[in-house]
């Protein structure tokens, strides 16, 4: 009788076909559920409130930049 050791090239591609079944149905399921639409969707509000608040500061030290320069009033 022979002694077998690690596995075999069959079960190695049988686990292999089973793994990309599973990943083809998560990224199915995923794209199916508009997680990407609403991650592109947040990117851009997370852009334009960075944009307002990058304006906002920079009126303030202009604001604080000509309070300084014509004194306290």
């Amino acid at each position: 009788m022979r002694q077998q050791k690690g596995i075999t090239l069959v079960a190695l591609v049988i686990t292999i076909i089973i793994l990309l079944i599973l990943a083809g149905i998560s990224i199915a399921s995923l794209s199916g559920s508009g997680l990407f639409d609403n991650a592109r969707k947040a990117e851009k509000e997370y852009g334009d409130s960075q944009n307002k608040e990058n304006s906002t500061l920079q009126d303030y030290e202009k604001w604080m930049d000509n309070y300084l320069t014509n004194g306290t009033k």
